[in-house]
């Protein structure tokens, strides 16, 4: 987005697909670096749709987009976070880091060295007049969030097997909300969460089979970005270094969008 104070990185999947972990990740490799939770812009417990007995907090009706569309919008224009916005996010459990300490100081000396080189780049990071948002969130590439996608300048998009996401979903101590706590009550993974999943995402897939292959017509049509060819459940340390790469390919783009348009930025 030309003129813009934030590069937006949208990185979605299912529940449980490494999300935030990857966000966390590339937080502590990139400078001048924050993170945007869909969660934090959930309704308000009592707002929240009941769907098979169960309340539905992996649904479109679940969150506010509006809410998130106006957030969206602030960051592009200011590079700040609304004075609004209150993160409930940071406040759940963070498990332990699946990366290595040698993976992690491999992948900051690489974006260090890039920065050297990336003369734009480091001038609108170093000038304070770009930062870099990375969005995490489970509905980023439903076809209800058109909207929200089109605000998102890069986006990455995590596959995961039903029984991987499962299993982690289950392991997981509950979620802060606006209003309390919420623990997935018994059944709600395989009745909710993951048939959530498969429904808003058949879409982006052949045949719908949200555990088949990626329809890389449909991804290259809408710009996001997943991991073709490698299969289902790639390790956190291999999503990591693609993820970087994506990331500095498109930084780089936008500084030439920038540097034509704001008179060698």
């Amino acid at each position: 987005m030309s003129g813009s104070k934030a590069f937006i990185v949208g990185i979605s999947g299912c529940s449980s697909s490494g999300k935030t972990t990857l966000a966390r990740l590339l937080r502590d490799i990139f400078p001048s670096t924050m993170i945007l939770h869909e969660d934090d812009f959930y309704k308000t417990d009592t707002d929240i749709p009941v769907r098979n007995g169960f309340q539905d907090w992996d649904c479109a009706d679940a969150i506010s987009i509006p809410d998130m569309e106006e957030a969206l919008v602030h960051i592009h224009a200011t590079g700040t976070f609304p004075a609004s916005l209150d993160s409930k996010e940071d406040q759940n459990s963070v498990g332990k880091r699946p990366v290595s300490d040698a993976k992690m100081q491999a992948m900051k000396a690489k974006v260090a060295s890039w920065l050297e080189k990336a003369k734009p780049i480091h001038k609108l990071f170093t000038e304070g007049s770009l930062r870099l948002c990375l969005f995490d969130g489970f509905l980023l590439y439903s076809q209800e969030m058109q909207s929200v996608m089109n605000l998102i300048d890069l986006k990455l998009f995590l596959l995961v097997s039903r029984e991987k996401a499962v299993q982690r979903r289950e392991a997981r101590d509950g979620y802060v909300t606006l209003e309390g706590f919420w623990k997935d009550p018994p059944g709600y993974v395989e009745k909710i969460v993951w048939p959530n999943y498969a429904t808003s995402h058949a879409w982006l897939f052949e045949k719908g089979d949200v555990e088949g292959i990626p329809n890389k017509a449909v991804l290259a049509e809408t710009g996001i970005m997943a991991q073709l060819d490698r299969g289902l459940d790639v390790d956190m340390e291999t999503t990591l270094e693609w993820a970087v790469e994506k990331v500095i390919t498109g930084l780089e783009e936008f500084a030439l969008v920038n540097d034509t348009t704001n008179e060698g930025v």
